[in-house]
């Protein structure tokens, strides 16, 4: 399948995506059947804020906020990537300690419990990300820091940060670009890493970063 996305995604319809993809009730009105892929019950989420430093604290608001909303929509912190600099909640220049918010009402703390950080800090690079998407890894990085995917899995990649075209930066100091983001998935697919792959970039100039991945299948 291919996707692409153009421009940056409201609320509403980042919620919107996410039902469609991860919706399991709709399977109770079709016939009973014990097929997983029509159940939509393998489903993984790869959620990735590619900033850092105070002035971006709403990269990393976007990326708490679709973190909670897959968790409240049933995918477990076992099948969740979450890659974020996680330099805001201690932040000096936060007025509210160890709490995150996405909006002035400061209602919502996103950084309450639960909270499971696979790739924090300077962790949050290019090369990661790429292992992470191509299950490239090290014998000695743990299961928990792995898409452990396979042919019938759902995948939902959320990248939000600063970026232009063709380009994407990480935390202002390498740059993902499109070929690479084609190149990558080419591998999940040649490795049958997913069934379905939806990929949602909020960023400047979002939809460039897809220029290439149309190739790839």
């Amino acid at each position: 399948m291919r996707f692409k996305m153009y421009g940056s995604f409201r609320c509403r319809m980042v919620l919107l995506l996410l039902f469609l993809l991860l919706d399991c009730n709709f399977s109770n009105c079709l016939a009973d059947t014990s097929s997983e892929a029509t159940m939509h019950t393998n489903n993984w989420a790869v959620l990735v804020c590619t900033s850092r430093f105070w002035f971006n604290y709403r990269h990393m608001a976007n990326t708490l906020s679709l973190y909670r909303t897959v968790k409240r929509l049933g995918i477990p912190d076992e099948r969740i990537i979450l890659m974020l600099a996680d330099d805001m909640a201690c932040n000096a220049r936060n007025k509210y300690p160890a709490q995150v918010f996405n909006n002035e009402n400061h209602k919502l703390n996103l950084y309450g419990d639960n909270v499971e950080v696979d790739y924090r800090g300077y962790e949050v690079t290019v090369e990661n990300f790429f292992r992470v998407l191509t299950g490239r890894h090290e014998n000695a990085v743990p299961r928990s820091k792995r898409l452990l995917s396979d042919e019938g899995s759902h995948i939902l990649l959320y990248m939000t940060g600063h970026g232009g075209d063709e380009f994407l930066k990480f935390q202002d100091s390498e740059e993902l670009q499109s070929h690479d983001l084609a190149d990558a998935v080419k591998q999940m697919k040649e490795k049958h890493r997913f069934k379905e792959l939806l990929i949602m970039v909020d960023t400047c100039q979002a939809a460039t970063l897809f220029s290439q991945v149309c190739d790839s299948f």
